[in-house]
């Protein structure tokens, strides 16, 4: 029987908010709610944080949570989830941002029920429909295109697909950074040499692409909050208190 893990690396370094994974929200650290949410999953067997930092360590010890302690210096996500799995035994693994406090249970469990009801998926992700207007030129602003069965064909910071004058216009995917992965294909994109889409774009999924890895794409119209910055924080804050959640 597989045994389905989520993994959240939660660093403290971050260039637009040091320490934003252990700043408090309505009463308790970011990536407690991110925890809790993960945990309230159903077809998930457990969940642990990647932690680069002590600090980040004595938060979660403190809400008792399971943390692995991991290299400060990894160059992405990807690789500090490989390295908290390395003595774990589990045959999937999802990948949940540390910053998502909002993340919906519902997109984890889509995502994992996808992995194991489809073997032919070797990687998965999300993707929310948004309107092609000024805010989905933002480079931020990952986009995805995907084939006919939901595989990912590319993601890019420009809008994808163009609209030529006098074509016909299609939906703009956004692209929603969770991930699901199966053991074997973690470790094969964490030893793949930076593909030369990834440099140009700086998308780590790229890699993964590239070298011929099927990503499946979830479509999803639940939504979260990533807290880059404090704005993003205060953001979540008057969200959790219109919609009354805890």
């Amino acid at each position: 029987m597989s045994k389905t893990i989520v993994v959240i690396p939660a660093r403290f370094a971050s260039m637009r908010f040091p320490g934003k994974v252990i700043a408090d929200l309505q009463g308790k650290p970011i990536v407690q709610w991110v925890y809790e949410k993960a945990k309230a999953a159903k077809n998930v067997d457990d969940v642990i944080i990647a932690v680069d930092d002590e600090k980040v360590a004595k938060v979660v010890q403190d809400f008792g949570g399971k943390f692995v302690m991991t290299k400060p210096n990894h160059p992405s996500g990807t690789d500090r989830i490989a390295e908290a799995i390395e003595n774990i035994d589990c045959d999937i693994i999802v990948n949940v941002q540390g910053d998502e406090p909002l993340i919906p249970t519902e997109v984890i469990e889509e995502l994992v029920e996808k992995m194991k009801n489809n073997k032919d998926i070797e990687m998965g992700t999300v993707a929310v429909p948004i309107k092609r207007d000024k805010k989905a030129e933002d480079s931020n602003l990952v986009k995805v295109i995907f084939d006919v069965n939901n595989f990912a064909i590319y993601f890019s910071r420009s809008i994808i697909p163009f609209l030529r004058v006098g074509g016909e216009d299609t939906t703009i995917f956004k692209h929603w950074g969770v991930y699901s992965y199966r053991r074997d294909i973690l470790e094969k994109i964490v030893n793949l040499e930076e593909s030369r889409f990834e440099k140009c774009e700086k998308l780590e999924q790229l890699r993964a692409l590239e070298n011929g890895v099927k990503i499946f794409v979830v479509i999803s119209n639940l939504e979260s909050i990533g807290i880059d910055t404090p704005e993003d924080l205060i953001l979540a804050e008057k969200t959790i208190t219109r919609n009354k959640l805890k």
